[in-house]
């Protein structure tokens, strides 16, 4: 998450969506007073100034609107550009299950990764509860429940869809990739037909909302 009161924004990075490579480029021209909360360079040298703050929820990389209630109050969150960017359910999935078995950290998720095939993975309830209860419109909530986003950033039509947040800028993002998984690039290759189905269940949500299907979005 970035928290820029200078230019007048929220970035909320959503998980695994493509957001570390957004974060890079933005923090490319942060400002002095900008709060950068994540795991980059930047936002390492600046943690400190995290340290004593009291926010209604986790304060950390994948925050919430909600959850940085206490830091940005709602005055203030009216009138900043808050934007996010999101990624095809089908491909996200795959993207965050090889991130998972790559990670050493304890956690049920890792855990799981590295125990099960890719079906096994998406179809245990602690993966298909999750995406059932987050999809973007959880991220971009806040503590009042209302929802709170100038921009969702497609991450196929990434120049397309940055349009509103650099015209509110100002200036152009050089967003490059970055962290990227190990894995096959076409994600289909991964799905059997009950599969996809399932994931077109458990993300029906954002699936409609940005247009997304199956067979779109495919590099």
């Amino acid at each position: 998450m970035i928290i820029s009161r200078g230019r007048r924004y929220i970035f909320v990075h959503i998980p695994k969506t493509g957001g570390t490579a957004l974060s890079l480029a933005l923090e490319a021209r942060a400002k002095a007073d900008d709060i950068l909360i994540g795991d980059t360079p930047k936002a390492q040298r600046r943690k400190g100034r995290l340290k004593g703050l009291e926010t209604r929820g986790r304060l950390w990389k994948h925050a919430t609107l909600a959850d940085i209630e206490g830091l940005v109050d709602p005055g203030e969150l009216e009138q900043l550009f808050c934007f996010t960017l999101v990624r095809n359910p089908w491909d996200r999935l795959v993207s965050y299950y090889h991130w998972l078995r790559a990670q050493s950290f304890a956690h049920p998720a890792v855990a799981l990764a590295q125990s099960a095939d890719f079906d096994g993975f998406v179809r245990d309830e602690a993966t298909a509860r999750a995406q059932r209860n987050t999809p973007a419109r959880h991220y971009m909530t806040d503590a009042s429940g209302q929802e709170r986003a100038q921009a969702y950033v497609r991450l196929e039509h990434l120049r397309d869809d940055l349009a509103p947040v650099e015209a509110h800028l100002g200036f152009k993002l050089d967003v490059a990739r970055s962290n990227a998984s190990a894995r096959e690039r076409d994600y289909r290759v991964y799905y059997t037909d009950t599969l996809a189905a399932l994931v077109a269940e458990l993300c029906a949500e954002d699936i409609a909302r940005f247009g997304y299907s199956f067979d779109g979005g495919v590099p």
